[in-house]
């Protein structure tokens, strides 16, 4: 068994929370928040069998998307404006880490 943490971007948090449903995969949603641009995010935590791990991976892959978005750097150019950079944010960072033990109780 393994246990997957997949950090989604909350843009994407429906369709990733509906795609997994639909492929037949239970999850626990949490929110949370990143600490590069504070940015609200979702967390799916996830118990799956080793052969249906790419499955889950694929799923979240596929609905999951990248995009780039304006942001203040911080930096002021004078005392009323800041400096604007673009960014890509989105996407899914998924950690999968061996489980020793699951039990629904």
């Amino acid at each position: 068994m393994k246990l997957v943490f997949a950090i989604v971007n909350s843009d994407d948090s429906q369709a990733v929370g509906k795609a997994l449903t639909n492929a037949g995969f239970y999850a626990t949603k949490l929110a949370s928040t990143g600490g590069f641009l504070s940015a609200g995010n979702t967390t799916f935590l996830t118990c799956v069998e080793e052969e249906r791990l790419d499955t889950l991976i694929d799923v979240i892959r596929q609905k999951s998307h990248k995009r780039k978005k304006t942001v203040p750097n911080g930096l002021p150019i004078s005392a009323e404006a800041e400096f604007p950079v673009e960014v890509e944010v989105g996407g899914a960072t998924v950690f999968v880490t061996d489980v020793e033990r699951f039990e629904k109780l």
